[in-house]
């Protein structure tokens, strides 16, 4: 069962949503054969290095219902697809300025049944509308990637930490986030799950 290294670390989760965990790898694969999403390497790997990885988020961030959260360079659907299902009252929107993986956004998201996210071919500078989290995987450098975001989030925050931005990121980062000149919260992943493939990863927490 696919879900079973997501239950390791989210022992909590209901019925519906180990289902839709499940059914992801089959979809993914189906897809990555039209549409190249995912390495090829890592297919094989996509609960752990995927879905998982994308999780890491809800270790630092339980969003609450009603909050807005956009996922900016979703490729496939990562980190916005896993967090849609781990939280089925916060509403996600996924952009990606490449068209066809949104289209299997659209696809996967449909088929498992989520209806808390949207998703569009667009450029996160374009996207109309506030949002209370930022969440993305390594899609660039914080300093060009935070200039993409500012200005987009809700001034009126309620949950833990102020609203702002949630980035997956790997590595050595310090060079990065001096150049940011941003102030930055650290969250590693190899505290939170066992695997090696988590020993270098982070959540890189900025205030918006």
């Amino acid at each position: 069962m696919n879900s079973n290294l997501i239950l390791k670390y989210f022992p909590d989760i209901t019925e519906q949503q180990k289902q839709q965990f499940d059914e992801l790898p089959a979809l993914y694969a189906h897809w990555n054969e039209q549409i190249n999403v995912i390495s090829r390497k890592d297919i094989d790997q996509l609960i752990e290095r995927h879905v998982l990885h994308s999780l890491g988020i809800a270790k630092v961030m339980q969003f609450l219902p009603g909050e807005r959260v956009m996922d900016v360079g979703t490729g496939g659907g990562f980190p916005g697809i896993p967090l849609a299902v781990m939280f089925p009252e916060t509403q996600f929107h996924l952009v990606d300025s490449i068209g066809k993986k949104i289209k299997v956004v659209q696809e996967v998201a449909s088929a498992i049944g989520l209806k808390n996210l949207t998703a569009a071919h667009t450029r996160a500078e374009d996207v109309p509308g506030k949002f209370d989290f930022v969440v993305s995987r390594a899609v660039t450098q914080l300093k060009d990637f935070y200039p993409w975001v500012k200005g987009k989030f809700n001034k009126e925050g309620r949950n833990t930490l102020a609203n702002g931005i949630l980035y997956l990121k790997g590595g050595d980062l310090s060079q990065e986030i001096a150049e940011s000149k941003l102030k930055v919260n650290q969250y590693h992943l190899k505290d939170y799950f066992a695997e090696e493939f988590f020993e270098t990863k982070q959540v890189i927490y900025v205030k918006g």
